[in-house]
């Protein structure tokens, strides 16, 4: 199971790979399910991913170079999609009022995968989606500026290391191994790679909690955002259709709902993030 950015169908996509990229994540959280042999496992799973994959707020300088490393990596890199913004560094204005969220390999102290929650601190400090989507929502309930600009949030830039991506089936049932150094990682460690990205998800909802934030939109293509219900994150969709970085629509979930849906396969793991955030 494959986990990277969603990214444009168009005919180039396809030449340079990233069309098959895109089909990828779109099965990811289907399959963290079918991926193993039970709801039993995939309970036991995730009570080990919290054990050896730790939430970080970037707050030190190696973190935050950590974070915007792995950006740059996945998105500059190898989905080019956007320039560098310095040696090994992908940052933009957004950054500016964000937090960077990592998951971080707890033994060896590798981060495993980034994504950052963006948090307007004035009416000036506009959302992405504020810019590049406000035209698509079409249900105005649900825009940003009709809720208090201290309680909005948005959701961007998840990127994953190829090494945590990459897998191949092994002997056991329901189970994959990583294509890396698998003397560095144990039979269960390399069972909990496919939660790195619901992982991530679980940290910004644990530090949207702390924060403060009720309402947090998403940029996400389609297929996504429905695959995302199999574990409880279920969007609302808000608006039609666009194209940015690939075809996306505009989402909005708040707190209480997150809380409500989320399957109880991951609740232990939303708690005890809960804890360390």
């Amino acid at each position: 199971m494959n986990i990277s950015l969603p990214v444009h169908q168009g005919e180039w996509l396809k030449k340079t790979g990233l069309y098959r990229k895109t089909n990828k994540i779109v099965k990811t959280f289907k399959r963290v399910y079918s991926s193993y042999q039970s709801l039993q496992e995939v309970k036991r799973i995730s009570k080990y991913f919290a054990s050896y994959f730790q939430p970080v707020v970037a707050q030190t300088e190696l973190e935050l170079r950590g974070a915007h490393k792995i950006r740059h990596d996945v998105f500059c890199k190898e989905l080019e999609l956007f320039d560098a913004t310095s040696k090994d560094y992908e940052a933009d204005d957004y950054d500016n009022y964000a937090k960077q969220c990592l998951i971080k390999h707890e033994r060896t102290g590798t981060f495993s995968g980034t994504v950052r929650l963006i948090m307007p601190r004035t009416n000036d400090d506009i959302l992405p989606i504020e810019k590049v989507a406000i035209d698509s929502i079409t249900n105005k309930d649900y825009l940003p500026s009709n809720f208090n600009r201290d309680e909005v949030c948005e959701i961007s830039r998840i990127a994953i290391p190829k090494d945590f991506r990459r897998r191949k089936v092994d002997k056991f049932d329901g189970a994959a191994r990583a294509v890396i150094n698998e003397e560095t990682y144990s039979e269960i460690e390399l069972r909990c790679f496919p939660l790195i990205a619901v992982g991530l998800y679980m940290t910004t909802a644990a530090l949207a909690f702390k924060e403060g934030k009720k309402h947090a939109f998403f940029m996400v293509e389609p297929r996504l955002a429905k695959s995302m219900r199999y574990i409880g994150i279920k969007l609302i969709r808000i608006g039609e259709e666009f194209d940015y970085v690939g075809r996306r629509a505009p989402y909005y979930i708040n707190n209480e709902d997150f809380l409500a849906h989320l399957s109880p396969s991951f609740k232990f793991m939303m708690n005890e993030f809960m804890k360390k955030i």
